[in-house]
């Protein structure tokens, strides 16, 4: 049984009822499924849609592949349209943002199993559309990471919410630095559940499809069926104990310092990378997982949404940070952002605490309405 595809204008996300699983295809491969404000439309409203059928019990998200490449699950939003709806004034910008993060709400609070099948990159919005799911699923090429902070951003998409509920201060290292968690790093991390071949996805939807119901238990089972046997161990877990003490330092310039202290191979490592990104955004940063670790994930992206709307309006235009970020990485391709302040020690608590400050009053907030 094959609905009828979405988005037949574009066809960049694709969607079939196979028995009672829903089948969501992201269907931009050549931009590694990044997210387009048509997507993330089409798939708010396809969940929504199927929320409501009496004949869907599960859904199953995925990327599309790339015959002979590396597969993606999805790279995150798009940056490019970032930068150039910045620098024109388009107001799409903000819509992106508004219905991104309504939709990263509504895939936590939806009411039927969700699947997210974290094959290969799975990045920013890929974290955003997965990190809800009752079955979060990777594989051996998966690559789990939140790297905003390398374009002069922060980790958004609920980021300060399910980052800040690792263990320890694997949250901060993770939004700071925008490391890669491989498969089992990523379970480890609580950023996954399980493990299986990505070779598996068809005898695994076949297997979901065959079944008379779909519940959390009878998907967990055959999930477990094709689970990998011997997953590979968590390499950041020999860096755990560093991670938590000098990512406990009081404020970035504290975390800096810490690991100045440090001498070895590893804290050098993650210092050179930090000094890779913009000073104020990794301090923006610390404060908003921290923040988080006490709010509800509708608060938490409330939050967000403020800080989103100043990385593109509190200094507009070429002024940015994030435009700055984006440009140096994915426009201009210098890999050379002009990062204002440069230096970690010019950040003052001023210029931090001016991006928490909301735009709008609390009954007047693009996302007032989540729950």
């Amino acid at each position: 049984m094959t609905d009828a595809v979405i988005s037949p204008a574009e066809t960049h996300l694709l969607a079939e009822q196979r028995g009672r699983l829903g089948v969501i295809t992201l269907n931009r491969a050549a931009a590694l499924n990044a997210l387009s404000l048509g997507m993330i439309r089409d798939l708010a409203n396809r969940l929504r849609a199927w929320e409501q059928d009496d004949t869907i019990d599960a859904v199953l998200v995925h990327g599309a592949g790339r015959p002979g490449k590396a597969p993606a699950f999805c790279a995150g939003g798009d940056i490019r349209f970032f930068h150039v709806a910045a620098l024109s004034g388009d107001p799409r910008l903000e819509d992106f943002f508004t219905e991104e993060y309504a939709l990263n709400h509504l895939i936590h609070g939806y009411p039927k199993p969700y699947i997210a099948w974290m094959d290969g990159i799975c990045m920013g919005g890929g974290m955003g559309i997965s990190q809800g799911a009752s079955h979060r699923v990777v594989t051996e090429h998966s690559k789990l990471a939140m790297p905003e902070t390398h374009i002069g951003l922060f980790p958004d998409v609920g980021g300060g919410w399910f980052l800040s509920r690792c263990a320890g201060r694997l949250g901060e290292y993770l939004a700071l630095t925008g490391h890669t968690l491989h498969a089992a790093d990523a379970i480890a991390a609580g950023l996954a559940d399980i493990e299986l071949p990505s070779s598996a996805l068809a005898q695994v939807i076949g297997a979901l499809a065959a079944l008379p119901w779909l519940t959390m238990q009878s998907i967990a089972d055959a999930l477990r069926a094709h689970a990998v046997a011997a997953p590979a161990p968590a390499a950041l877990s020999a860096h755990r104990e560093a991670i938590d003490r000098h990512f406990a330092a009081a404020d970035l310039a504290g975390i800096v310092e810490s690991l100045r202290h440090d001498g070895s191979a590893w804290a050098e490592a993650t210092r050179a990378a930090l000094a890779q990104r913009s000073p104020l955004m990794m301090a923006v940063t610390v404060e908003q997982v921290r923040r988080a670790r006490t709010m509800s994930l509708a608060d938490d992206l409330r939050m967000e949404r403020d800080l989103v709307r100043h990385c593109f309006q509190l200094r507009p235009g070429a002024a940015s940070e994030t435009v700055e970020g984006i440009r140096a990485l994915a426009v201009d391709k210098d890999h050379a952002p002009r990062w204002n302040p440069p230096q970690v020690a010019e950040v003052t608590q001023a210029m931090i605490d001016a991006f928490f400050a909301s735009p709008w009053p609390a009954h007047a907030h693009p996302l007032a309405g989540l729950r």
